[in-house]
């Protein structure tokens, strides 16, 4: 739901318009930043590729390529709970353009606290029927699921294994 959520923002028409750099990452459990910076820049530049294993001359250059851009960075299900690893990983991403954001989606109440900026907004469990409609509208052409009783079935439970998670 939290990765649903985000990627609507990020194909929003008016985020396209208003980033002059989006950037998604999916990070998972290792928080390892001189990949991080790797992928990052590798966002920005189409084509690029390092076997460079200094950091400094990474961050340098990702550095550079957000000189004075607008951009929206999405690190997606972020489970890294070490300040540091982070502080290092985001020392390049403050020369982006002013009104540049971060977005982070998470599991760990923890990571959004660490990561600072504004307060974590927490989403609450879907309801059943929620869940379901919401599930239809992916599942189904048309989000209509009356002409598959069987496929409607499986996706009802689904539905009811997820939870609304």
């Amino acid at each position: 739901l939290k990765t649903t959520l985000t990627q609507l923002i990020y194909n929003d028409e008016r985020v396209k318009e208003h980033f002059q750099l989006r950037m998604w990452l999916c990070v998972s459990e290792n928080f390892d930043e001189m990949k991080l910076t790797k992928e990052t820049i590798e966002s920005v530049a189409s084509g690029f590729s390092s076997a460079t294993t200094n950091m400094n001359l990474l961050q340098e250059d990702l550095s550079k390529r957000l000189q004075g851009k607008r951009f929206l960075l999405v690190l997606d299900d972020v489970w890294n709970e070490d300040p540091e690893k982070w502080d290092r990983y985001r020392r390049a991403l403050v020369s982006g353009g002013k009104g540049s954001k971060i977005i982070i989606t998470t599991r760990n109440k923890n990571v959004g606290i660490l990561m600072g900026g504004t307060t974590p907004y927490h989403l609450k469990q879907l309801s059943n029927n929620d869940c379901w409609q919401l599930f239809k509208k992916h599942a189904f052409v048309d989000g209509d699921s009356s002409s598959h009783p069987e496929l409607e079935m499986i996706g009802k439970d689904i539905v009811k294994k997820l939870k609304g998670r």
